[in-house]
């Protein structure tokens, strides 16, 4: 299968060109999706999927109305170019969507169905990219949460912060479970190798939900460090007085149901962890 992959030098990009090593890889340099002339213009002959990783992730940067038109560019009218291009040259199309499509309301783990509720700029703008991507028929959604892979991420900065004697307040009422961008990547080829049906699936690490605070105490405990190292504050205890944050999902846990009926089974999330530390 000829694929594309576009974003490729984020932190699932980097994961996206392991498990489809023949794929072309694209950063923007190479390919800015945000330019519909680009777009256009970019030779798609005998490709068979694009896997779109570019994003703003920047979730309180994207709060800044000077932003506005950046944030949106690349969450909302990027995937509507990708989509154009995929019903014009007959390509399948994978895009990755958040739970931050969703205000975290919902009591229970949140299925795919779930009518989309954002609370933020962000949120928005994941949430209007998912409708351009959904508007075609062959297309793979792929909503994941907490995504840790090489770069700059929470576990990287827990990690840091642990190994040079740092004591932080980490907030414990956000419940969700980390992805490995390697378990999401594996995931994404599933859905496609397999020629999952067309639609959205939920792909997160498995495993008992956690606050960012548990997440913070696994981290130091496996640096060495007590679990009480970690103060655990309230969401609202730890943004007062902050400008210009964007507000949370306190519920971020996915429904895994539908990806493991198409016969991937994610792994654990704290066995992940515990790899990708001492990896």
């Amino acid at each position: 299968m000829n694929a594309v992959i576009v974003g490729a030098g984020g932190q699932l990009g980097r994961a996206l060109r392991r498990e489809f090593p023949e794929a072309v890889a694209l950063d923007r340099a190479a390919l800015d999706v945000t330019d519909p002339g680009a777009v256009r213009a970019f030779d798609w002959e005998g490709v068979d999927v694009v896997l779109n990783a570019a994003a703003w992730t920047a979730v309180d940067g994207a709060e800044h109305p000077a932003n506005l038109g950046a944030v949106r560019a690349v969450n909302v009218d990027a995937v509507g170019h990708l989509a154009d291009a995929a019903e014009e040259h007959g390509f399948a199309l994978v895009h990755l969507s958040s739970e931050y499509v969703f205000d975290g309301s919902h009591e229970g783990p949140l299925p795919e169905d779930l009518a989309p509720s954002p609370l933020s700029v962000y949120g928005r703008s994941k949430a209007d990219g998912d409708v351009r991507a959904s508007a075609i028929e062959r297309h793979w959604l792929v909503r994941t949460t907490w995504v840790v892979g090489e770069g700059a991420n929470f576990v990287a900065t827990m990690a840091g912060l642990a190994d040079r004697g740092v004591s932080p307040s980490v907030v414990d009422d956000q419940i969700g479970r980390l992805t490995l961008a390697t378990e999401l990547a594996a995931g994404i080829r599933h859905l496609v190798e397999t020629q999952a049906p067309y639609g959205t699936y939920n792909i997160t690490n498995d495993g008992e939900p956690a606050s960012w605070a548990d997440v913070a105490a696994a981290v130091f405990t496996a640096r060495g460090r007590s679990a009480d190292d970690v103060t655990r504050v309230s969401t609202a205890e730890y943004f007062a007085g902050k400008a210009g944050t964007a507000p949370r999902p306190l519920n971020s846990v996915l429904d895994l149901t539908k990806i493991q009926r198409a016969g991937f089974h994610p792994g654990g999330w704290r066995e992940a962890l515990e790899a990708f530390l001492a990896g």
